[in-house]
C-alpha cells in the first residue's frame, strides 16, 4: 500500500530528508535499515541540497513501481515525489520549452528564490515546476500578479537549476542585444524614432557583441547536447526560427527576434571566414569547434538567400564516426562481408546511391579510413570537403578556376592516387574520367543519386556512358537508407495483429520473408526524449555485376531483369534489409516503409 501525502493539507515547509527517507520506507523503495544508517551518516545534512539529490548518489537498488527492479536515480525519484505529493510529473524537454515566453513571466531573482521554473504558457494557465511539493507561498503571491491558473508539477531538481541558469541567461543575452533590459524597457534607446526603427527590425546589431557570441556558444552547445546532425537557422517575416534535426527529423527549437538572428548569422559567416557583406549569393564555409567534453567537431556552413533574409544550415560532422566498423553502420554479416571483398579490389568502380542525408558521406569516409593504410594514396576530389581527414589527400572541386570533378580526376591521376574518391557522379564528363581512372589501374569510390542499386546502371546510360564501359569498370552498386532504431531503455514487445500482418505483408511483397512472432514497438522515455527512437542504423542494397547481370546491361537495359537476376544471386533489396532490422527488434515497419519507397521493389 503506498502513501500518498495530500499536499495541499500538509503545512507548508521545505522537505527535509528524514521526512523523505521515511516516505521511501513507507512505499517499500528502502529498507528500515538502509534508512536508519543513512540517517546517521547524514546527521549534519546541508539543508541547502535538494534531499533526493543525497538520496540519489547512494544509487539504491530497489524494486520500481512499473514492476522491475532498478537503480533509485534522480528521475526516478523524482517520479515517485509527484506520485507521493499528488502532482503531476513533468520532464523539461528544452526543445519544447519557450524560453522567451516561460523567462517574461518571473524574474531570475524569484525563480531562483523559490526554486521553480515555468514550462509552459497557455492563454489562462501557467505550469511551473518546482521540485518543492509543500512550499506554497510563492504561487499565493504570483496568482493576483499573473492573473491565470497556476498548475505546480514536480520536475528534477537538477533540471530547474540548470535550466533556470540556462533559459534566463539566453534571455537575458536576446534582450540586452536587442538594446532592451532584463525587465524588457528600452535602456539604450535615445529617442522614440530609435524605438521605431527597432520595432521595424531596421536596427544592425553588432556581430561580435558578447551577447550574441553567447547566444551563438549556447546554441552549439546546445545541438551537441541533443545529438542534433544539423542547424537550421531561417529568417521569416517577422521572427527567426531555429531548428534542430535529431535522428533525421526536424524540431523547431526557439524563435528569435529578426535582429538577433541576422547578428546571429554575421557572427557565424565571420567564423567560417565567409564574406558577411555578400548576401545575394549562396556560400560556403566550414567551422572546427569543440564540445563541452572537449571533442573536436567540425560544422559545415551553407547559406542561401530567401524572400526574408539568409538562411543559414550548420551540418553538424562528428569524427567519431570515422572510426566505425561496417557492422557498426547497419551492414549484416553477409553484406559487410561482400562489401569488404569489393572494396579490397585494387581497380574498378564502386558507387554508393541514395538520396541527401541517407549516410553515403559517412560510408564512404569510413570505407576510405579501413582502406587509407601507410602503403595506400588515398586521394579524394569534393564539393565541398565534408570532413577533413588527415589519412586522405582532399582536393576541393573549385568552378570559379575551372576545377570541377572531371578536371580534378583528371589531375589526380597524375599523383599516383592508388583509390580515388568522387563525391558526386553528376555528368557525363565526370563518369567518363572515373571510368578512365578504373580503367588504369585505380579504385574509384563514388555517389549517385538514385533511388534503388539497380537504378545506378540506367542512370549512367542515361548519362551517355556505354555499356561495355560500365561491364568493364563497374563492381558493384549499393544503395542505403538510413531509419530511426528503437530505444533499447523503452521499447516494447508484443504479437503482431491482423493490422501488422498486412504491414508486413506490403513491406517485404513481393519478396518471401519470414514473419516474426512479435514486434517491438515505441514507447517514449527521457532517454530517448520520449520519441521512442534512439540514433540511426542504414538499411543497405548490394547488387555486384557478376557475368549475368553484366550480359543484361545494353543500350536499352530492362530494369527489372537486373533487379530480378540479382536478387537470385543473394541481393537483399532496401525493404528487405529493413524487414531483418524489424525481425531483429532494431526498428519498425513504419520508419523502414517511409524510407523506403514502393518504387524501390517493383522494378522501377
Amino acid at each position: 500500500m503506498k502513501t500518498v501525502a495530500p499536499e495541499a493539507s500538509v503545512k507548508e515547509h521545505r522537505l527535509s530528508l528524514a521526512e523523505t527517507i521515511d516516505a521511501l520506507v513507507a512505499d517499500g523503495l528502502v529498507s528500515a535499515a538502509t534508512a536508519e544508517q543513512f540517517k546517521q551518516e547524514r546527521r549534519y545534512f546541508r539543508g541547502d541540497t535538494h534531499p533526493l539529490i543525497a538520496i540519489a548518489e547512494q544509487k539504491w537498488k530497489a524494486n520500481l513501481p512499473n514492476g522491475g527492479a532498478g537503480i533509485l536515480d534522480l528521475d526516478t525519484l523524482t517520479q515517485w515525489l509527484a506520485r507521493w505529493a499528488g502532482l503531476d510529473y513533468f520532464h523539461i524537454d528544452p526543445l519544447k520549452v519557450d524560453f522567451s515566453a516561460v523567462t517574461d513571466l518571473l524574474s531570475s531573482a524569484y525563480a531562483t528564490r523559490f526554486r521553480v521554473l515555468p514550462v509552459e504558457v497557455k492563454a489562462n494557465e501557467v505550469i511551473i515546476a518546482t521540485a518543492e511539493p509543500f512550499e506554497r507561498a510563492w504561487e499565493d503571491e504570483l496568482r493576483p500578479i499573473l492573473r491565470k491558473k497556476i498548475s505546480r508539477v514536480i520536475s528534477n531538481p537538477l533540471d530547474i537549476a540548470r535550466y533556470q541558469v540556462e533559459f534566463y541567461n539566453l534571455a537575458k543575452s536576446v534582450k540586452r542585444a536587442l538594446g532592451t533590459g532584463d525587465a524588457g524597457a528600452p535602456s539604450s534607446l535615445s529617442n522614440f524614432e530609435q524605438l521605431v526603427e527597432l520595432g521595424k527590425g531596421n536596427r544592425t546589431l553588432d556581430a561580435n557583441d558578447q551577447h550574441i557570441v553567447h547566444i551563438v556558444d549556447w546554441l552549439w552547445q546546445y545541438a551537441f547536447e541533443q545529438r542534433a546532425s544539423d542547424i537550421h537557422i531561417e529568417p521569416r517575416r517577422d521572427l527567426g526560427i531555429v531548428r534542430f534535426r535529431i535522428d533525421g527529423v526536424l524540431h523547431q527549437v526557439y524563435q528569435i527576434p529578426m535582429q538577433v538572428l541576422n547578428a546571429m548569422t554575421s557572427r557565424i559567416k565571420i567564423l567560417g571566414r565567409m564574406d558577411v557583406v555578400e548576401k545575394r549569393r549562396p556560400q560556403d564555409g566550414r567551422i572546427k569547434t569543440r564540445t563541452p567534453e572537449g571533442q573536436e567537431v567540425e560544422l559545415r556552413l551553407s547559406t542561401l538567400p530567401t524572400a526574408f533574409g539568409e538562411k543559414l544550415v550548420m551540418r553538424i560532422f562528428d569524427p567519431g564516426v570515422l572510426v566505425r566498423a561496417t557492422r557498426d553502420l547497419g551492414f549484416s554479416e553477409e553484406d559487410s562481408e561482400r562489401w569488404r571483398q569489393m572494396t579490397a579490389q585494387t581497380n574498378g568502380i564502386i558507387l554508393v546511391t541514395g538520396p541527401t542525408g541517407s549516410g553515403k558521406t559517412t560510408t564512404l569516409y569510413t570505407t576510405l579510413k579501413t582502406l587509407a593504410t601507410p602503403d595506400v594514396n588515398v586521394c579524394t576530389i569534393e564539393d565541398p570537403i565534408e570532413m577533413v581527414e588527415p589519412a586522405f589527400n582532399q582536393v576541393q572541386v573549385q568552378l570559379a578556376v575551372e576545377m570541377g570533378f572531371a578536371e580534378g580526376i583528371r589531375a589526380l591521376m597524375r599523383q599516383d592516387p592508388d583509390i580515388i574518391m568522387v563525391g558526386e557522379i553528376r555528368d557525363v564528363a565526370t563518369a567518363d574520367m572515373a571510368i578512365q581512372a578504373a580503367l588504369t589501374g585505380h579504385l574509384v569510390l563514388s555517389s549517385l543519386h538514385t533511388n534503388d542499386a539497380p537504378s545506378a546502371i540506367t542512370r549512367l546510360l542515361d548519362l551517355g556512358v556505354p555499356a561495355y564501359l560500365l561491364n568493364s569498370t563497374i563492381l558493384c552498386v549499393m544503395a542505403q537508407r538510413l531509419v530511426r532504431t528503437l530505444c533499447p531503455h523503452c521499447k516494447k514487445s508484443s504479437p503482431l495483429d491482423a493490422d501488422d500482418e498486412k504491414l508486413w505483408k506490403d513491406l517485404v511483397s513481393p519478396w518471401k520473408a519470414a514473419k516474426p512472432t512479435q514486434l517491438y514497438r515505441p514507447v517514449g522515455c527521457l532517454e530517448c526524449r520520449m520519441t521512442g527512437y534512439l540514433g540511426r542504423v542504414g538499411i543497405y542494397e548490394i547488387l555486384t555485376l557478376s557475368h549475368e547481370v553484366k550480359q543484361l546491361i545494353g543500350e536499352a537495359a530492362d530494369l527489372a531483369k537486373i533487379r530480378e537476376q540479382a536478387t537470385r544471386e543473394g541481393m537483399k533489396p532496401l525493404r528487405i534489409s529493413g524487414a531483418m532490422k524489424v525481425a531483429a527488434g532494431l526498428t519498425t515497419i513504419e520508419e523502414v516503409i517511409k524510407v523506403a519507397p514502393p518504387s524501390a521493389r517493383k522494378g522501377g
